[in-house]
């Protein structure tokens, strides 16, 4: 039984460039056909200009488990140290955000 456990784990490389992780401030989620992008973006205040930082491209399947373990571990978070707050915007951003594709939110 233990061989068994031992043959579904899996080992996960992680670079030291990678476990520095980028800060993002602004999440652009584009949707085809076939893929979800998820565009992490740097916005600082009083800057007129963004950059994207990282971009993540998901099938249809696996945005969907995200989005339910990002639930889930929210749920966790908040458990543990308060609510979070939900900053509403208003819907639409002040500027045109698109990169081709559907426009979605986060």
């Amino acid at each position: 039984m233990a061989e068994e456990k031992d043959q579904k784990q899996l080992s996960i490389e992680l670079s030291e460039e990678v476990a520095e992780g980028n800060y993002s401030n602004l999440a652009i989620i584009t949707h085809s056909n076939a893929e979800f992008v998820i565009d992490f973006v740097s916005m600082m205040p009083g800057t007129p200009k963004a950059k994207v930082k990282s971009r993540i491209i998901l099938t249809p399947t696996h945005a969907k488990r995200l989005l339910k373990a990002l639930n889930e571990n929210v749920k966790k978070f908040e458990s543990l140290h308060g609510e979070v707050e939900d900053i509403d915007q208003g819907g639409t951003p002040p500027f045109p955000m698109t990169f081709g594709g559907p426009a979605g939110q986060a």
